[in-house]
């Protein structure tokens, strides 16, 4: 029986010429036993009939606010809270746009506002307008929304030129949404361990040696594991980041020494731990408790000394059973780098990523990985969202759970 049986879908569909995937998809839903409710925009409607779509579904398609010959309020809100998934295919640079910037002008924009579920979105478009900035720029809004971006394919478009834009296969959107839900709960009854941005170091009262971790990356594999069913602890260095999960406990900490306090309370319980902050490596030997003053004569000196390993300090204590799982950012040699961290520090998993990769590391809403395992696995990924990443990176660690059950 398909993950999709018994769910209920809204499937959006904006005005592109890929709007006659639309019906294929439509199918796919529905063979696998899922309720769909087909939500389009007036656009949308050039392209695909009402009466095709609605014979499929077995449901009236809602395109407008009100039913024109006898005045009928089409709630979005209620539609909304009956979903357990929006899936918008096509998504036009205009919903996009809409989407992103809260204009709710049509049926379809007011129920995504008024979702409560997850949301995928395939965009479907020419080559030029996908690869315009303020398409892209909206595309990064919706992702740090927490909206899952369902990457068009390249090929030949509609105005006879080649290039990415054109939306993907009914039967992979299809999968996509399947395996969203297949692996909903696999890490229910696990205990996670996350840790996420900087570390700040302190100098005296005003300065402190960090670093540019924005905690992006540590959030979202936080807020990936929560989703799909554990408990998760999230020791979270200095950022401007929230949770949005009830599911996620988050413990703030400043230094090197506050974080491995709080994950040595928190990893003898804990299934799995992903160590994705950027910890401070030095730290000063003193700390002045005062600020230190520039119209001194003398230039100050700050003696360094060494912060914990947390990774490795964990690695010593690791128990059987535990899966335990590094970050490695590298600007040279990265993975006889990355391999040799994972050596030393007895970890079962590391992420590797590389500064010398465009829009990967500190600051940035993508990145480009490589996971690589104690046993020899690689597996490279192109450049993707931060979220994106962290599906990524959970589900490589569910492949290590499944390979532990077996053995």
């Amino acid at each position: 029986m398909s993950a999709l049986a018994g769910k209920h879908i809204i499937l959006g569909i904006c005005g592109g010429i890929a709007a006659y995937k639309s019906v294929s998809l439509l199918r796919l839903f529905v063979k696998a036993g899922a309720e769909v409710q087909v939500v389009i925009t007036p656009a949308g409607k050039q392209f695909i009939t009402p009466v095709t779509l609605s014979s499929l579904s077995q449901k009236p398609v809602v395109g407008e606010f009100f039913t024109a010959n006898t005045g009928e309020w089409h709630s979005h809100v209620d539609l909304g809270l009956w979903a357990d998934c929006m899936v918008i295919a096509p998504a036009t640079a205009s919903t996009i746009g809409k989407m992103a910037h809260g204009i709710a002008d049509n049926m379809l924009v007011t129920t995504y506002l008024s979702a409560k579920s997850k949301v995928f979105v395939a965009p479907a478009m020419d080559l030029d307008m996908m690869a315009h900035p303020s398409t892209t720029a909206n595309i990064d809004l919706l992702c740090s929304y927490g909206n899952i971006i369902i990457e068009p394919e390249s090929g030949e478009l509609a105005s006879g030129l080649v290039g990415k834009g054109r939306m993907e296969e009914p039967e992979n959107i299809f999968r996509t949404v399947e395996a969203y839900f297949a692996a909903e709960g696999d890490f229910k009854g696990k205990k996670v361990l996350v840790t996420a941005g900087p570390t700040y170091e302190r100098i005296d009262p005003v300065r402190f040696i960090g670093n540019f971790s924005s905690g992006k990356m540590g959030y979202a594999i936080a807020e990936e594991f929560a989703s799909r069913g554990a408990e998760v602890t999230l020791v979270s260095g200095p950022v401007s980041l929230s949770v949005k999960s009830p599911a996620i406990r988050l413990v703030k900490v400043e230094s090197a020494r506050q974080m491995l306090q709080a994950c040595e309370e928190a990893f003898p319980q804990s299934d799995i731990s992903v160590m994705c902050a950027a910890v401070a490596d030095f730290a000063p030997a003193d700390v002045a408790d005062r600020k230190i003053k520039r119209e001194r004569d003398e230039v100050p000196v700050i003696n360094l000394v060494k912060n914990p390993d947390i990774a490795k300090t964990l690695g010593s204590e690791k128990r059987y059973g535990q899966i335990l799982v590094g970050f490695a950012l590298e600007t040279d040699h990265e993975f006889e780098n990355a391999v040799g961290k994972m050596q030393a520090k007895n970890l079962d998993m590391i992420v590797l990523n590389s500064l010398r990769d465009t829009g990967a590391g500190f600051g940035t809403d993508t990145n480009k990985v490589t996971v690589m395992t104690a046993d020899g696995g690689r597996t490279e990924f192109g450049l993707k969202s931060k979220q994106a990443v962290a599906a990524d990176v959970v589900d490589s660690i569910a492949g290590l759970l499944q390979k532990q059950t077996v053995s």
